[in-house]
């Protein structure tokens, strides 16, 4: 909709639905919790995996404006708004190892007492108060039964300007918030608790050295798991927040005599409370939430997002040899990428709170007495592990997640081209690319594990992985036609 002749403004709305999560042969099968939020032993089965589908009715509004305030065509600004969706529809990964079917199961006990496995044959039914002798502890692992669409709202502000018939600037905000965003939680924990006992409570979970807190501590009481007939469970949950807010620059020329580039710079502030949902997508963090009743406690950097990033990429085609089929038709190409370190989080190893979350995802303690610097910097040492002390059986550590940050990146990949007319419709083009052109070494993520049986971890901070490879030449020969 143009308003005047120099206002454009743009609106619409997109609706998306889902079936949900279905099964032709009605055995879709997932575990569910009872009005206590306790896990049922066994897994509901039936056409769908989900009892409630709350994404029937997705609606996305889409605005838009466009303003060019002095009409010459060389200054825009734009702003938008819009709400987007991510349809819960790739769920095997949690949903492919559950019983009666294909459950993933914890024996006790001699492993030979279970052997031979025949095919066809399902393991014993699992364990319960009326279970017999021979039972299955399963593991169970799932999705919320009610889920919720992941939604983000997000915005943006830009400014362009023309500075001259090739080149333009432009500087834009870029925003979001994120909800009901998917989280990894083990439902079968045992819940922490407030000590209100002026004597002090016992705590520890299902640890085998339980101990003793003061009034007033945050802690995992003694006992077993809230279902004791199921092992650690794996689930996500549709509780997640996140937030973004970015500054974005970039400097832009457009081919003229030979010559382009475009060079952009981002600083950003990425918050949420569980990036990596599995140990492959992000190792800088742990998968699990650290307390499922306290999710402010795992409020921090997004694991994804580093809060620097730069780019310069340039095309120039050398200016001699004009005529010449030999010496002309050179070009010469260039990519300079630049990150600042990625956070990533300390931990303990162990499960120390005893709340039975198989995954580790506990953090340590800041030591009070600590003065030094914590970030090392060095390949053998990126960070003190003596900044840390071990927090009391039965309780977590008062270590934010993602507090630390790991080495940045540095690369510049460059190519040599000779385009080569073959006749009017052929060409052959001879190229000449390398990759981390400067050999610069960029370092991964630093193993985070600051103890190992309750004493200073030897390997805490020790980077053992490159985050790029060496200097990689390579020669190629196409034929354009």
């Amino acid at each position: 909709m143009r308003l005047r002749r120099n206002l454009t403004f743009r609106a619409g709305i997109r609706h998306e639905f889902t079936t949900g999560w279905n099964e032709v042969a009605g055995r879709a099968s997932n575990y569910i919790a009872d009005a206590q939020s306790v896990l049922l032993t066994d897994p509901r089965v039936g056409p769908t995996t989900f009892t409630k589908n709350n994404g029937k009715r997705l609606l996305g509004p889409r605005v838009a404006l466009a303003w060019d305030p002095a009409g010459n065509g060389k200054t825009a600004i734009r702003a938008g708004f819009g709400i987007y969706y991510t349809l819960i529809d790739n769920l095997a990964f949690l949903l492919n190892s559950l019983p009666p079917y294909n459950g993933s199961v914890t024996f006790t006990g001699s492993l030979f007492s279970f052997l031979p496995i025949t095919h066809g044959v399902q393991p014993p039914p699992a364990c319960g108060p009326v279970a017999p002798a021979r039972c299955s502890i399963f593991a169970p692992q799932g999705v919320e039964a009610a889920a919720k669409t992941p939604t983000v709202n997000e915005w943006n502000f830009t400014l362009e300007q023309q500075l001259g018939p090739t080149m333009a600037v432009r500087a834009g905000y870029a925003g979001s918030f994120g909800y009901h965003g998917l989280l990894s939680v083990d439902p079968n924990t045992i819940a922490a608790q407030v000590c209100a006992s002026p004597t002090g409570c016992a705590a520890g979970g299902i640890s085998t050295t339980p101990t003793t807190v003061r009034q007033n501590t945050r802690h995992v009481p003694v006992g077993m798991r809230p279902n004791p007939y199921l092992s650690a469970g794996f689930f996500w949950y549709t509780e997640g927040n996140s937030s973004y807010n970015a500054l974005q620059l970039e400097l832009l020329r457009r081919l003229s005599r030979g010559l382009q580039f475009r060079a952009n710079y981002t600083w950003s502030k990425n918050l949420d409370l569980n990036s990596g949902l599995t140990g492959a997508q992000a190792q800088n963090q742990p998968q699990m939430v650290m307390d499922r009743n306290d999710l402010r406690r795992d409020w921090g950097p997004s694991a994804l997002t580093p809060s620097h990033q730069a780019s310069i990429s340039a095309h120039y085609e050398l200016p001699f040899g004009k005529g010449n089929k030999i010496i002309s038709g050179w070009q010469l190409n260039g990519i300079a990428t630049l990150l600042s370190g990625f956070p990533f989080t300390p931990q303990i190893g162990t499960n120390r709170s005893g709340d039975g979350n198989t995954r580790n995802p506990d953090r340590p303690s800041l030591k009070p007495s600590f003065s030094g610097p914590v970030l090392l910097g060095k390949q053998t040492q990126w960070f003190d592990p003596n900044a840390f002390i071990l927090p009391e059986v039965g309780t977590w550590g008062n270590l934010g997640r993602g507090t630390l940050r790991g080495p940045g990146l540095v690369e510049v990949d460059l190519s040599l081209f000779k385009n080569i007319v073959v006749s009017e419709k052929t060409n052959v083009q001879f190229r000449t690319e390398f990759f981390n052109a400067f050999n610069h070494t960029n370092f991964g993520i630093p193993n985070p594990i600051v103890f190992s049986g309750g004493a200073i971890n030897p390997s805490a901070g020790l980077i053992t992985a490159t985050a790029t490879t060496a200097r990689q030449i390579q020669f190629g020969l196409k034929l354009l036609f």
